[in-house]
């Protein structure tokens, strides 16, 4: 027998994606001691921002993103994605996430692979298919899906993993250095492209890069992390106008935030308040 559940209480609206309080990360070594990744990790994602993550090699970039992830757990502190555990996040598919590399199956077809977590999820045939096309056209493949990934670019196999992380409609996507491997002139290419999804689906999205150039044309923040063990360092604001085009590249503001960011790694400029300051008394 059924019973009839009352109203539920409306729920207050989530202040933040991620938040992310005093996380720490270390990890055994075989001599006993331990090597520290990450310390002290303080950050909030606001719903529907872009922030990219960015620091020298080996500063746990790629550890924090896996740890919102709940793909490894963090020594201390607290993880919450969308006002829950990072774990119950994961369980509730609150994320999507695309990787250096694809990590695409050779054997089945470009909406092969984009319907699979639709087929784990067992969302409707009629749905898995009208999603399917929907994702594939959102990221300019709809004529390939019958090809298989090896038929493909590396720029196109990357554009089908987005394809298959947004196919759920996640609230969150973590990209680890989607575009490292590819040519300057196809990552400039898939920099504009994944506005262009941004702006469509809205989905928050934090992303880890190496690059300065992109950090600043991809974001609405970049984290600048220090060295082993990482810390963040800086915040960087980026005010450049939406949407942003080659042109955007051009522009003074652009280089400015790029010679910010630069500073920034270079442990130069330790935040934007202090820049501002310094800025103020030499003027």
């Amino acid at each position: 027998m059924t019973t009839s559940q009352g109203p539920t209480e409306p729920q207050p609206p989530v202040s933040a994606a991620v938040r992310l309080a005093g996380v720490e990360k270390s990890f055994p070594v075989r001599d006993g001691t331990t090597t520290v990744a990450l310390s002290g990790i303080d950050l909030d994602v606001a719903p529907r921002e872009f922030v990219s993550l960015i620091g020298p090699s080996g500063c746990g970039k790629s550890t924090l993103l896996r740890i919102v992830g709940d793909l490894i757990q963090p020594s201390g502190g607290t993880v919450q994605v969308n006002g829950k555990p990072a774990h119950q996040a994961r369980l509730d598919r609150d994320y999507g996430m695309v990787f250096q590399a694809p990590v695409l199956f050779d054997w089945r077809t470009v909406e092969a692979n984009v319907r699979l977590p639709l087929e784990v999820m067992r969302f409707s045939r009629a749905e898995r298919d009208r999603r399917v096309r929907e994702m594939l056209d959102l990221v300019e493949l709809g004529g390939f899906l019958s090809h298989y990934p090896h038929q493909l670019s590396g720029g196109m196999q990357q554009r089908v993993a987005i394809a298959r992380a947004l196919a759920f409609q996640p609230a969150l996507l973590l990209m680890d250095e989607p575009f490292g491997a590819l040519d300057e002139m196809t990552r400039e290419r898939l920099n504009a492209e994944v506005l262009r999804i941004w702006a469509q689906t809205r989905t928050t999205v934090i992303f880890v890069t190496h690059s300065i150039p992109e950090a600043v044309f991809l974001s609405t923040r970049v984290v600048v992390m220090s060295a082993r063990p990482g810390r963040i360092t800086n915040v960087v604001d980026i005010d450049l106008p939406q949407p942003r085009t080659e042109q955007t590249r051009e522009t003074e503001r652009y280089f400015e935030l790029v010679t910010e960011v630069r500073e920034s790694l270079r442990g130069r400029i330790t935040s934007s308040a202090a820049r501002a300051r310094a800025e103020g008394a030499i003027g």
